[in-house]
């Protein structure tokens, strides 16, 4: 048996841009999508934090360190530039896979610069994990 299980999620990524006028996508930060293990016109399920809806439509890379999350097409018009969203990808994984399975899950603050991230991604590669602190000094 094959379950669906959460690929991939950048959590509270803040919108930057609309354009309802482009032919339809999700512009990403390339540094975010490589971060958080999303392909190039990978299909992408987003929740809108700040109005409650939710869209389908597929990633495409913007500039690398732009910072870049962007509305484009009939998903412009479910969003404005600062709504906060959450962007998933989900994979078809056997069942025996999916009870150790770790999506890769990257957190960014209200100018979409990283917090932390965690995870694997689908393709093995371990995420750059979280910075450790350091130990006090006693």
């Amino acid at each position: 048996m094959q379950v669906q299980v959460l690929k991939s999620k950048i959590h509270r990524a803040c919108v930057t841009a609309c354009d309802p006028n482009y032919e339809g996508s999700l512009s990403i930060d390339q540094d975010l999508m490589d971060l958080a293990g999303l392909l190039p016109y990978e299909r992408v399920l987003c929740g809108n934090l700040t109005n409650g809806e939710r869209f389908e439509t597929y990633a495409i890379p913007a500039p690398r360190g732009s910072r870049t999350i962007g509305l484009n097409g009939a998903a412009a018009l479910l969003g404005k530039v600062g709504d906060r969203i959450i962007i998933m990808s989900f994979a078809t994984v056997d069942a025996a896979k999916a009870k150790n399975w770790e999506p890769r899950c990257v957190v960014v603050d209200e100018k979409n610069a990283v917090i932390k991230s965690r995870g694997e991604s689908a393709h093995g590669r371990g995420a750059a994990k979280q910075k450790p602190k350091r130990a006090r000094a006693r």
